[in-house]
């Protein structure tokens, strides 16, 4: 396959809400520029991008797709990615290595929940983005509505370069405001028609193209200056105008399309090519160490990871861009991650699951390779000129739906462990750990569709049954007030037997606190919990009724009790103790006699102290339009929430609560429910809070209920 320069390759992400027509405008420009002689539908399932059977079972993008076409000696590099807010992750990934998003927006539905999330992700990676509307060829469509729903909700530097003469059922014909030409559309797309601008049409298009020119003028002093002068630009000052304008996000073009009839097609590719910048033409990339690459094959060698994928028959396949100099088969680089060597076997650039070898791939073009040795999403691999250098990996965003999952077979964990870890490998929002605390295996994610694909993978491809449940909330215990117990543990079985008795006396930790007056304390302990909060261990022995050798068994028996609490079996802290006195036997002591000891003792007084059991409290911000606040607002008093403040973010209100844990599982799928998808949160934690009393007492019960079944 021809190498392209980097003057002459652009590189897209397709992006925009659930079945906007993302996959089929791909369709549509891999036909244009000749990669395929048929276009496939979402519909018959046959086409590039949805080829995997999860897509086309569900006939929507689960994955982001790299394909390629080439239009007028240019290569564009496409990467079609998923509309659904629970794929986020992989708009993020595509974002950071595309140098313009074209951004589909639905021609009867306007900006939808879908369409924001994926412009926030735009304004995060600060993206250069095309609009096309799409399915104007419907008879639902309301070109005026949807631009002014553009303009509403991302601002006035959305600007038109292109309008339907004839929206709705036979939709065919737009009026270009940079050709300043009216194109007519075939039947079956490829290139218009080109004419005059009607006259019916000549006024609209004079106030619209002069708005542009100005938009376009104000990209640039230099062309600020001509526009001045001319009264006008001509269309290659107004492409320069445009690209300078999307780099710096002064401008947000919109076209016009019916992707699934190729009509706009071949102009949505023709801007690309003369008005979206190719990949010299972006801002600088910044490594860690402060180098700048600007895509240019005179640097060392460079490139950047974005997305792993494990593909039948080739194994692990790392999608990358090249930042610096090329990238050639058979050629050493060194990952900064682990510093270690790694040797290009095979390069290939994709369309779908069809692949092209190349020997080459040089700055500014994104392509594949495989059988790489360990090199994960996010690693950067150099010249060994400048091993270390590194670029940062792109901010994944926080897991807001968690679930437990657990094999129906016992046999069949290790192989769900192994899966799961493939999968975080191809796709890190989704987060698997093992909590020792809760005896839970753990899967965080974006929300219940994600685990729904997480659970049709499993099902299908890897035949495991798998149980998803509602993960255990960590809770902690801890006490009130002051209290005292002892025990004696005494066993005599024939020969040598136990004996160990112990008397303590605990208290509630915090700042400040004073140790009490009939008490002398010998030597202190103080322990930092892994759980958080501490525990404060004291000698007060005197005379010597316990040997000082005794104490660390003590201390085991009352770190045993403190791991799994009297309450509920979770974890204990912030517990001062006091070991001021007690028994040894000359022939029976020993360290297991005072580990039980100090363990029951403990367990005693901690039940005298005023137990209390405390939950995870969580910092809450949610998003949502001013017409659903009340009902957010209801949903959030029913979860125990305390607002903390309400302020306004765009066109958005924002509350800020405080939330238990408890309250929050699922909490994705009802905010969605309540705000029709537009409503949006994130969460932190914030600290450990004692729960109600009627909390605590059906969390006692459920856990007495536990003991009874297990027993």
């Amino acid at each position: 396959m021809k190498v392209y320069e980097t003057k002459d390759i652009r590189n897209i992400a397709l992006i925009g809400g659930a079945k906007s027509g993302k996959t089929t405008l791909a369709e549509s420009m891999l036909f244009e520029g000749k990669m395929i002689n048929r276009r496939g539908t979402v519909e018959d399932k046959n086409t590039v991008s949805d080829y995997r059977p999860i897509e086309i079972e569900r006939e929507n993008s689960v994955h982001s797709t790299l394909m390629y076409t080439v239009y007028k000696n240019t290569k564009i590099n496409m990467i079609d990615a998923p509309g659904f807010s629970d794929f986020v992750g992989e708009t993020i990934a595509a974002l950071s290595v595309a140098d313009t998003a074209v951004f589909l927006v639905n021609g009867q539905s306007g900006v939808e929940a879908t369409s924001e999330t994926a412009w926030r992700q735009t304004e995060i990676a600060n993206s250069p983005v095309l609009f096309s509307v799409n399915q104007i060829d419907h008879h639902g469509t309301n070109f005026d509505e949807t631009v002014s729903s553009l303009k509403d909700y991302f601002g006035e530097k959305v600007t038109i370069v292109q309008y339907p003469v004839n929206p709705g059922e036979g939709f065919n014909t737009v009026i270009d405001l940079v050709m300043m030409k009216q194109l007519k559309f075939k039947d079956d797309g490829g290139e218009p028609e080109i004419s005059d601008i009607p006259e019916s049409e000549k006024s609209k298009a004079e106030d619209l193209h002069l708005a542009l020119v100005e938009q376009a003028a104000e990209g640039d002093e230099a062309l600020m200056e001509k526009y001045f002068e001319n009264d006008t630009l001509t269309m290659d000052e107004m492409r320069e105008g445009i690209r300078l304008g999307m780099v710096t996000r002064s401008i947000f073009p919109i076209l016009c399309s019916s992707a699934k009839h190729d009509i706009g097609t071949s102009r949505i590719l023709d801007f690309i090519v003369h008005s979206c910048p190719s990949p010299d033409m972006m801002p600088e990339k910044k490594a860690t160490d402060g180098k700048a690459f600007k895509c240019s094959v005179d640097d060392p060698a460079a490139f950047f990871v974005f997305k792993t994928s494990i593909e039948q028959h080739l194994g692990e396949v790392s999608y990358f861009k090249v930042y610096g100099g090329e990238v050639t088969e058979g050629q050493d680089l060194i990952n900064s991650r682990t510093n270690n060597k790694e040797r290009i076997s095979q390069l290939f650039v994709l369309n779908g699951k069809n692949r092209d070898k190349v020997d080459k791939v040089v700055a500014g073009d994104i392509a594949v390779t495989i059988k790489l040795k360990d090199v994960a999403t996010g690693d950067t691999l150099t010249d060994p000129k400048i091993s270390g250098t590194a670029f940062e990996m792109f901010n994944l965003p926080e897991p807001l739906y968690i679930v437990a999952l657990k094999a129906f077979n016992s046999a069949d964990d290790e192989k769900l462990g192994a899966v799961l870890h493939e999968m975080h490998k191809t796709d890190p929002t989704l987060i698997v750990e093992f909590s020792r605390e809760l005896k839970q295996l753990l899967m965080k994610s974006q929300g219940e569709f994600h685990i729904n694909t997480v659970k049709w993978y499993m099902n299908n491809i890897h035949k495991i049954e798998i149980e998803i449940i509602t993960p255990k909330i960590p809770y902690r215990e801890t006490i009130t007030k002051s209290a005292k117990a002892d025990y004696r543990h005494k066993k005599q079985s024939g020969g040598a037997g136990q004996f160990g008795e112990v008397y303590l006396m605990i208290q509630p930790y915090f700042e400040g606190y004073k140790n009490p007056t009939d008490i002398s304390v010998r030597k202190t302990n103080e322990h930092d919990l892994p759980w958080g909060g501490k525990l404060i261990f004291n000698n007060c022995i005197v005379g010597g009724a316990i040997d000082t050798r005794f104490m660390p068994a003590i201390l085991k028996g009352i770190m045993e009790r403190m791991n799994e609490g009297p309450l509920t079996g979770s974890y204990a802290r912030d517990i001062v103790v006091y070991i001021y006195d007690g028994k040894m036997h000359p022939v029976d002591s020993n360290e297991i006699s005072f580990k039980l000891a100090g363990r029951n003792a403990f367990s005693t007084a901690f039940k005298n102290a005023g137990p209390k059991i405390m939950e995870p409290v969580y910092d809450m911000t949610i998003w949502m339009p001013e017409d659903m606040m009340g009902s957010v607002m209801t949903d959030l008093q029913g979860r125990r929430a305390i607002i903390m403040g309400m302020d306004s973010e765009g066109k958005n209100q924002v509350i800020r609560a405080k939330v238990p844990l408890a309250e929050i599982q699922r909490y994705s799928t009802s905010l969605s429910s309540i705000t029709s998808g537009r409503g949006r949160f994130s969460v932190k934690f914030d600290a450990y809070q004692q729960v109600p009393s009627d909390v605590q007492e059906k969390l006692l019960k459920e856990y007495e209920e536990s003991q009874k079944e297990e027993d």
